[in-house]
């Protein structure tokens, strides 16, 4: 049953729109695969307070014998993880580090699992009405679902992290196999068995998913409603990836710096590159490098950030919240005054 869908993002942020195309696209498998179950309660995009700390989760799956949370994420490309956990993903052939989703969704489901623990009493029914029953014995599951589209490497991933890094289109099948679920909801005879699994209730489950929508801060957006073709629609096969072009200001004439080498002052022999400080560009002529990050081009400001969004790279002003487009055109670095559409 879904309970709670995803609500779009009205952002134009090209990464905030390929991360809630990617949740979209889970939320679809997951109401093709769910929304007539019994014994499974789905909940996407949820965001709550506990202890003066926050929480986002993208899915969570509440079921007869406990909770899943997953974490979407959009990656177009490769992606792999070494033996240390450290992930990385590569785009056009160029590798670059990323977070842990994984760890992110552990991080949220520490801060769930304290939050319904610290409701038990209200949740929880008590055992032959003396003593009350906790979350103890309850399963408690986190996985990743990436894009269909990504290739994942699998050669040293370790192998705990390799049952939990899930493609979009399999999900609905991982989920089954973690649940377990039997035909029909257990009952209280089912508690003098041997290896009980320990279950809730139904009146437990009804709590429990009543009080996470009651938790839920809402978003400002407004809702999409159950026919939503949104999240109808069957995903796309294969994520339209291109980047639009960020556009000059037409109110006034476009700022221009021209990045030159440190060393030989070339400005037509500079390729783009990163390293452990950051973005800088190389020189081809001397072989030397120099930062991309310059002062800012509006106000002269020290504290600026080089950002990369594919092959575009921007100068971000932290003082006035200028950000300047960084061109190479024919090897040329040039930093212009944009806006973005």
């Amino acid at each position: 049953m879904i309970l709670k869908d995803k609500t779009p993002s009205t952002s134009l942020s090209i990464k905030i729109k390929a991360g809630d195309k990617q949740e979209l696209d889970v939320a679809f498998y997951l109401r093709r695969a769910f929304k007539d179950h019994p014994q499974v309660f789905v909940f996407n995009d949820v965001k709550f307070k506990h202890n003066n700390e926050s929480a986002q989760i993208d899915h969570l799956i509440v079921y007869t014998y406990g909770f899943i949370l997953i974490e979407s994420k959009s990656i177009t490309g490769e992606v792999a993880i070494n033996e240390h956990q450290e992930w990385s993903r590569s785009y056009r052939g160029k590798w670059q580090g990323m977070p842990s989703p994984i760890k992110q969704v552990e991080l949220q489901q520490a801060l769930l699992k304290s939050l319904v623990t610290s409701n038990a009493e209200q949740l929880l029914p008590k055992m032959f009405g003396k003593l009350q029953q906790n979350f103890g014995g309850r399963e408690w599951h986190s996985i990743c679902a990436i894009s269909s589209n990504a290739i994942i490497n699998r050669d040293s991933m370790p192998q705990s992290l390799e049952d939990r890094l899930i493609k979009s289109e399999f999900l609905a099948d991982k989920l089954l196999e973690i649940m377990k679920l039997p035909a029909s909801p257990p009952n209280p005879l089912h508690f003098f068995s041997t290896n009980v699994r320990p279950w809730f209730s139904e009146e437990s489950l009804s709590k429990i998913c009543q009080f996470l929508l009651a938790q839920n801060i809402k978003s400002t957006e407004q809702p999409v409603n159950d026919e939503s073709p949104v999240i109808l629609n069957e995903p796309e096969s294969i994520y339209k990836s291109e980047v639009k072009e960020e556009v000059l200001l037409s109110a006034e004439e476009p700022k221009i710096i021209h990045l030159k080498c440190k060393s030989c002052s070339s400005e037509h022999t500079l390729e783009a590159r990163s390293g452990r400080y950051g973005y800088y560009v190389n020189c081809s002529n001397c072989n030397t490098n120099t930062p991309m990050k310059t002062p800012c081009i509006k106000c002269n400001d020290q504290n600026t950030k080089v950002s990369k969004r594919k092959d575009t790279y921007s100068l971000i002003c932290d003082g006035c919240g200028n950000k300047a487009l960084i061109k190479f055109d024919n090897n040329v670095a040039l930093a212009t005054t944009t806006k973005e559409k």
